[in-house]
Protein backbone atom coordinates (compact mmCIF):
# COMPACT_ATOMS: atom_id res chain seq x y z
CA UNK A 1 0.00 0.00 0.00
CA UNK A 2 1.43 2.97 -1.08
CA UNK A 3 1.24 5.79 2.41
CA UNK A 4 0.87 9.50 1.33
CA UNK A 5 4.55 10.20 2.62
CA UNK A 6 5.76 8.16 -0.33
CA UNK A 7 3.26 9.27 -3.08
CA UNK A 8 4.84 12.18 -2.05
CA UNK A 9 8.42 11.10 -2.67
CA UNK A 10 7.13 9.73 -5.93
CA UNK A 11 5.76 11.93 -7.69
CA UNK A 12 6.43 15.50 -5.96
CA UNK A 13 3.22 17.54 -6.54
CA UNK A 14 2.39 20.71 -5.55
CA UNK A 15 -0.58 20.00 -3.25
CA UNK A 16 -1.16 16.91 -0.88
CA UNK A 17 -2.35 14.03 -2.58
CA UNK A 18 -4.37 11.64 0.18
CA UNK A 19 -3.50 7.90 -1.22
CA UNK A 20 -6.46 5.74 0.09
CA UNK A 21 -5.06 1.74 0.68
CA UNK A 22 -8.14 1.12 -2.19
CA UNK A 23 -5.76 3.32 -5.26
CA UNK A 24 -3.81 1.52 -7.46
CA UNK A 25 -1.13 3.11 -8.40
CA UNK A 26 1.00 3.33 -11.93
CA UNK A 27 4.48 5.13 -12.28
CA UNK A 28 5.24 5.04 -16.45
CA UNK A 29 8.74 6.44 -17.41
CA UNK A 30 10.46 6.12 -20.28
CA UNK A 31 13.64 3.90 -20.87
CA UNK A 32 16.31 5.70 -19.87
CA UNK A 33 19.72 6.72 -22.02
CA UNK A 34 20.58 4.45 -24.57
CA UNK A 35 23.84 3.00 -26.09
CA UNK A 36 24.91 3.13 -29.23
CA UNK A 37 26.35 -0.54 -29.27
CA UNK A 38 23.12 -1.98 -31.27
CA UNK A 39 20.99 0.26 -33.50
CA UNK A 40 17.99 -1.83 -33.34
CA UNK A 41 18.38 -3.00 -29.59
CA UNK A 42 20.34 -1.35 -27.53
CA UNK A 43 21.36 -1.35 -24.10
CA UNK A 44 21.80 0.90 -21.28
CA UNK A 45 24.56 3.64 -21.75
CA UNK A 46 25.99 4.92 -18.75
CA UNK A 47 23.81 7.62 -17.81
CA UNK A 48 21.43 5.44 -18.16
CA UNK A 49 22.24 3.29 -15.80
CA UNK A 50 22.48 5.36 -13.30
CA UNK A 51 19.31 6.52 -14.26
CA UNK A 52 17.64 3.33 -13.93
CA UNK A 53 19.64 2.66 -10.47
CA UNK A 54 18.43 6.66 -9.51
CA UNK A 55 14.77 5.12 -10.35
CA UNK A 56 15.17 2.13 -8.17
CA UNK A 57 15.94 4.26 -5.27
CA UNK A 58 13.15 5.99 -5.76
CA UNK A 59 10.57 3.38 -5.42
CA UNK A 60 12.42 2.20 -2.66
CA UNK A 61 9.65 1.13 -0.16
CA UNK A 62 6.01 1.70 -2.68
CA UNK A 63 5.71 -1.96 -2.31
CA UNK A 64 5.90 -2.63 -5.96
CA UNK A 65 3.60 -5.29 -7.18
CA UNK A 66 4.14 -5.42 -10.81
CA UNK A 67 6.85 -4.64 -13.14
CA UNK A 68 6.16 -3.91 -16.96
CA UNK A 69 8.74 -3.45 -20.01
CA UNK A 70 8.62 -3.78 -23.72
CA UNK A 71 11.08 -6.67 -25.25
CA UNK A 72 13.88 -4.38 -25.87
CA UNK A 73 16.90 -4.35 -23.85
CA UNK A 74 16.83 -0.83 -22.63
CA UNK A 75 13.65 -0.63 -21.50
CA UNK A 76 14.10 -3.92 -19.18
CA UNK A 77 17.48 -2.87 -18.23
CA UNK A 78 15.69 0.86 -16.82
CA UNK A 79 13.23 -1.49 -15.14
CA UNK A 80 15.49 -4.54 -13.69
CA UNK A 81 16.89 -2.07 -10.95
CA UNK A 82 13.59 -1.83 -8.91
CA UNK A 83 12.17 -4.82 -9.56
CA UNK A 84 15.10 -6.76 -8.18
CA UNK A 85 15.06 -4.40 -5.49
CA UNK A 86 11.22 -5.11 -4.90
CA UNK A 87 11.74 -9.14 -5.42
CA UNK A 88 10.13 -9.46 -8.63
CA UNK A 89 10.50 -9.71 -12.14
CA UNK A 90 10.11 -7.68 -14.95
CA UNK A 91 6.84 -8.95 -17.05
CA UNK A 92 7.65 -8.25 -20.86
CA UNK A 93 4.90 -6.82 -23.12
CA UNK A 94 6.19 -7.33 -26.13
CA UNK A 95 5.12 -4.08 -28.42
CA UNK A 96 5.36 -4.44 -32.25
CA UNK A 97 3.05 -3.57 -35.33
CA UNK A 98 0.70 -6.00 -35.12
CA UNK A 99 -0.37 -4.85 -31.64
CA UNK A 100 1.05 -0.83 -31.48
CA UNK A 101 -2.29 0.71 -31.79
CA UNK A 102 -3.95 -1.06 -28.66
CA UNK A 103 -0.86 -1.55 -27.06
CA UNK A 104 -1.69 0.89 -24.15
CA UNK A 105 -5.39 0.46 -24.30
CA UNK A 106 -4.04 -3.49 -23.27
CA UNK A 107 -1.59 -2.68 -20.65
CA UNK A 108 -4.01 0.06 -19.01
CA UNK A 109 -6.81 -2.83 -19.06
CA UNK A 110 -4.61 -4.90 -17.54
CA UNK A 111 -3.20 -2.50 -15.08
CA UNK A 112 -6.66 -1.58 -14.13
CA UNK A 113 -7.46 -5.51 -13.36
CA UNK A 114 -4.47 -6.04 -10.89
CA UNK A 115 -5.64 -6.20 -6.99
CA UNK A 116 -7.15 -2.80 -5.49
CA UNK A 117 -3.86 -1.05 -3.44
CA UNK A 118 -1.07 -2.58 -5.82
CA UNK A 119 1.74 -0.15 -7.12
CA UNK A 120 3.00 -1.20 -10.88
CA UNK A 121 5.97 0.41 -12.86
CA UNK A 122 5.63 0.33 -16.70
CA UNK A 123 8.79 1.24 -18.52
CA UNK A 124 7.95 1.86 -22.00
CA UNK A 125 9.09 4.19 -25.17
CA UNK A 126 9.07 7.64 -26.27
CA UNK A 127 6.55 6.97 -28.86
CA UNK A 128 4.46 4.75 -26.03
CA UNK A 129 4.36 6.40 -23.09
CA UNK A 130 1.87 9.10 -23.89
CA UNK A 131 -0.42 6.35 -25.06
CA UNK A 132 0.12 4.65 -22.21
CA UNK A 133 -0.62 7.36 -19.99
CA UNK A 134 -3.56 8.50 -21.96
CA UNK A 135 -4.93 4.80 -21.94
CA UNK A 136 -4.35 4.64 -18.10
CA UNK A 137 -5.88 7.81 -16.62
CA UNK A 138 -8.54 8.82 -19.69
CA UNK A 139 -6.27 12.11 -20.12
CA UNK A 140 -4.35 13.23 -22.62
CA UNK A 141 -0.81 13.24 -22.40
CA UNK A 142 1.96 15.20 -24.17
CA UNK A 143 4.95 14.13 -26.15
CA UNK A 144 7.53 12.61 -25.63
CA UNK A 145 10.61 13.83 -27.58
CA UNK A 146 13.53 11.54 -28.24
CA UNK A 147 15.90 13.25 -25.84
CA UNK A 148 13.45 13.23 -23.15
CA UNK A 149 14.77 10.46 -20.27
CA UNK A 150 13.56 12.04 -17.49
CA UNK A 151 9.59 12.38 -17.40
CA UNK A 152 8.35 10.32 -14.42
CA UNK A 153 4.43 9.91 -14.23
CA UNK A 154 2.36 8.67 -11.76
CA UNK A 155 -1.56 7.42 -12.22
CA UNK A 156 -3.48 7.55 -8.91
CA UNK A 157 -6.55 5.14 -9.98
CA UNK A 158 -9.15 5.31 -6.97
CA UNK A 159 -11.96 2.79 -6.55
CA UNK A 160 -14.63 4.93 -8.34
CA UNK A 161 -12.74 4.58 -11.43
CA UNK A 162 -11.20 8.05 -11.17
CA UNK A 163 -7.26 8.39 -12.02
CA UNK A 164 -5.02 11.82 -10.99
CA UNK A 165 -2.23 12.44 -12.90
CA UNK A 166 1.18 13.90 -11.23
CA UNK A 167 4.15 14.36 -13.77
CA UNK A 168 7.67 14.90 -12.26
CA UNK A 169 11.33 14.46 -13.63
CA UNK A 170 13.81 12.38 -12.23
Amino acid sequence: MLTLTLLFALALPAAPVATPGDATVVVVVRHAEKATDDPRDPALNEAGSARAQALARRLEGTGLDAVYATQYRRTRLTAAPAAASAGLEVTVRPVDAANAATYGADLARDLRALPTGSTALVVGHSNTVPGIVAAISGQPAPDMPETEYDRYTVIVLDADGKARVFVSTY
